[in-house]
């Protein structure tokens, strides 16, 4: 079932909050658990996996995702307007849509009402990088 995120224009699955992250992760762990059984069996001079990202690295990875494919419209920092007028910077959208529940549209396909932005599908490796910038841009609650 498609939802539209209230006001933005930005469609996607509708899901429960909070429930995309625990499913995220438990993929990943199936994912990461089943690789010594694949190695098994594996060539020995295939390529061999990448490990898993450091959140300091996931956040840098997700800065130059959106920086490549968003920072013509959007100002993707924690400063700065955007260039495109009707293109909100992505630290007001933290503040709107929280960014773990961002993350099935972003893998779905990112589709917005303006018809002036194009349509954007993440690999769940890029989603996961896109997610943690984002948590980094959110404004932090003491």
């Amino acid at each position: 079932m498609a939802e539209t995120f209230a006001g933005s224009g930005i469609s996607g699955c509708a899901v429960k909050a909070g429930a995309v992250l625990p499913a995220l992760l438990l993929g990943l762990t199936l994912l990461v658990s089943y690789q010594p059984v694949m190695a098994a069996d594996a060539d020995p001079d295939a390529a061999v996996p990448s490990a898993p990202l450091s959140v300091a690295d996931a956040i840098e990875k997700g800065r130059v995702l959106l920086t490549d494919n968003c920072s013509r419209c959007h100002a993707i920092g924690a400063e700065g307007a955007s260039p495109h007028k009707e293109a909100p910077p992505f630290r007001v959208v933290v503040t709107r849509y929280p960014p773990d529940n961002l993350a099935e549209a972003l893998a779905e396909g990112l589709v917005s009402g303006h018809p002036d932005m194009p349509e954007f599908v993440f690999e769940v490796e890029e989603v996961g990088a896109i997610t943690a910038y984002l948590n980094s841009l959110e404004p932090k609650t003491e």
